[in-house]
């Protein structure tokens, strides 16, 4: 079978399992959040932390109950680290640095899971299990709440109240997060990954000495890393290290993990808004940008010619055999449409439009599916901008979902998607007019500016993968990189809920001959164009001086 076959049917699996997975996972999770009836395991979390589930929020409250939970999440998490020393079950590591613990703290509450630092080499079973797993949990949740707070925006009408973020958060991660992940942890130690609390031991012989590795409990915390889209690995290797990711059963597995969630999550809308339509559209616009890009990623890494190329099936460089070039475009593009990070090759080894195409995947939002919750809210804001642009178009006021989109709300809607690229571009330039942060890239010229504008672009989108090449583990980027990751998620979830508690005192406003049918695939397409000329304006000269330099002189 040839690598380019092999990768298409790869393709189409994914497909037929997304698919299979889509309607009952998006009914679940519609009804989880719509009944008013708590589970007994539930109601002992509530007791334990204080909190009336049947309360219902504005969205300033909404909005506190998320930051007070994410500052205490940082603060409990960068004390864990700062005491690992003195905890058992450390492996004989100790404490982490202040700046380091700031930025895992950081990156780990953010959704985000980038790390400037070895696991396998840094972290024990106590910090790994009690810390970082617990927050791949809770920081998905909390993404998904957001997202769940804006579709009621849209179902609601004459009231402010968006729920209760409490039992949002606990909903999401005793009801779909857990039970998912209790699966496919099964799943993974069924296919070679480990799941265990040993400590350190050697393994084989070698000429010149033998290597050591860390037991852990790596499958639990694998599965939860890529279904909750958070990413960071228990190996420094992260998904391509043969303990979390052992073939290509596996691989396919975890990128089908990366993206079940973020695509039911349309079903899910369209069930809470009463019009399946709706989400079919969504999706389909979600699916259209997905499959554009893996089919541009597997493209020019096989076309990549030359005598070595040819005769390794492909730009092999800095891949695993075990996946080929289409488990790793695969991968990469999930990745990165994602803020997911997880890597199963490094993406600095990639060729020069390949590169590219990973950075402006994480460049258009991660909206395609996105992350869990935060790839639905990101792209109903992508929606209520196509809206305003037809209503420009043709002289009436934008609707959407029954919705004005009036002054107040594109407000909202265009401070969102003005954030992250302030950081990015903001952050980068500053790394070029310092002289310390260059001395953290191994390469100079195109490829060494991409090094660092893929940096705070995966640290400001939350997506945490690494381009590789850049010692991230300074006290600049150490500092920067969990400052961006922290504004980059936090200051978005602002005008969501702002934006969703707007929607949800209004008034719905009856369909006309007038109204722009946003269920249709006409408005698909206008959204598809609308995402990409965004990014395009925002980042085109940024690229321009990276990957497309790098691609175009290869």
């Amino acid at each position: 079978m040839s690598p380019v076959l092999a990768g298409v049917l790869q393709l189409l699996a994914l497909i037929v399992a997304l698919g299979l997975s889509y309607r009952p996972l998006g009914d679940h999770m519609a009804k989880v959040y719509s009944s008013e009836k708590h589970l007994r395991p539930e109601k002992w979390i509530y007791q334990a932390i204080g909190a009336n589930p049947d309360t219902e929020m504005r969205w300033p409250a909404y909005l506190r109950g998320v930051l007070a939970f994410s500052a205490v999440s940082v603060l409990f998490l960068y004390l864990l680290q700062r005491v690992q020393g003195s905890l058992p079950g450390s492996l004989g590591f100790v404490s982490i640095d202040p700046d380091q613990a700031f930025n895992t703290a950081a990156s780990f509450v953010a959704n985000t899971n980038w790390q400037s630092y070895y696991g396998e080499q840094a972290m024990g079973h106590v910090v790994q299990t009690g810390g970082l797993a617990v927050q791949n949990f809770v920081s998905a949740a909390v993404g998904i709440a957001v997202a769940v707070a804006l579709v009621r925006g849209f179902a609601r009408s004459r009231t402010g109240e968006l729920g209760n973020f409490w039992a949002d958060l606990v909903r999401g991660t005793v009801r779909i997060l857990l039970p998912i992940s209790v699966i496919g942890a099964l799943v993974l130690v069924a296919c070679g990954a480990i799941q265990n609390f040993s400590g350190i031991h050697e393994v084989g012989q070698f000429t010149g000495g033998s290597q050591q590795w860390n037991g852990g409990a790596v499958a639990s915390q694998e599965v939860i890393k890529e279904l909750g889209t958070n990413g960071g690995g228990y190996f420094n290797a992260n998904s391509s290290h043969p303990l979390e990711n052992p073939n290509g059963l596996s691989n396919l597995f975890e990128i089908y993990l990366i993206l079940v969630i973020p695509f039911a999550l349309t079903r899910t809308f369209g069930r809470m808004v009463g019009s399946l339509k709706q989400g079919y559209a969504i999706l389909g616009t979600m699916a259209a940008i997905w499959v554009g890009f893996t089919a541009l990623m597997m493209w020019t890494e096989f076309a990549h010619h030359g005598p070595a190329f040819d005769l390794a099936g492909g730009a092999m460089e800095g891949k695993e055999t075990r996946f080929g070039i289409g488990g790793s475009s695969l991968f990469a593009v999930a990745t990165t449409l994602t803020s997911t990070g997880a890597v199963n090759s490094f993406h600095s080894s990639y060729t020069g439009f390949g590169g590219g195409i990973t950075m402006l995947g994480m460049q258009l939002g991660e909206i395609a599916p996105g992350g869990v919750g935060s790839g639905l809210y990101g792209m109903l804001i992508m929606a209520i901008i196509a809206v305003f642009i037809a209503g420009l178009m043709v002289g009436r006021t934008p609707e959407y979902l029954g919705k004005k989109i009036g002054t107040r709300e594109i407000k909202f809607a265009a401070l969102y998607i003005l954030i992250t690229p302030a950081l990015v571009l903001c952050f980068t330039a500053a790394s070029f007019v310092l002289d310390t942060p260059q001395h953290s890239m191994t390469n100079s010229g195109a490829h060494g500016f991409s090094e660092i504008l893929y940096a705070y672009t995966s640290g400001a989108n939350n997506n945490g993968s690494a381009f590789a090449g850049l010692n991230a583990d300074t006290q600049w980027f150490n500092t920067t990189i969990g400052i961006a990751m922290l504004l980059g998620r936090f200051l978005p979830m602002v005008f969501v809920l702002a934006l969703a508690g707007s929607l949800a005192e209004q008034t719905p406003v009856p369909e006309t001959a007038g109204t722009l049918r946003t269920e249709k695939p006409l408005f698909t397409g206008l959204l598809v164009g609308t995402i990409l000329i965004i990014t395009g304006l925002t980042y085109f000269p940024a690229l321009a001086l990276g990957p497309l330099a790098e691609g175009l002189a290869a």
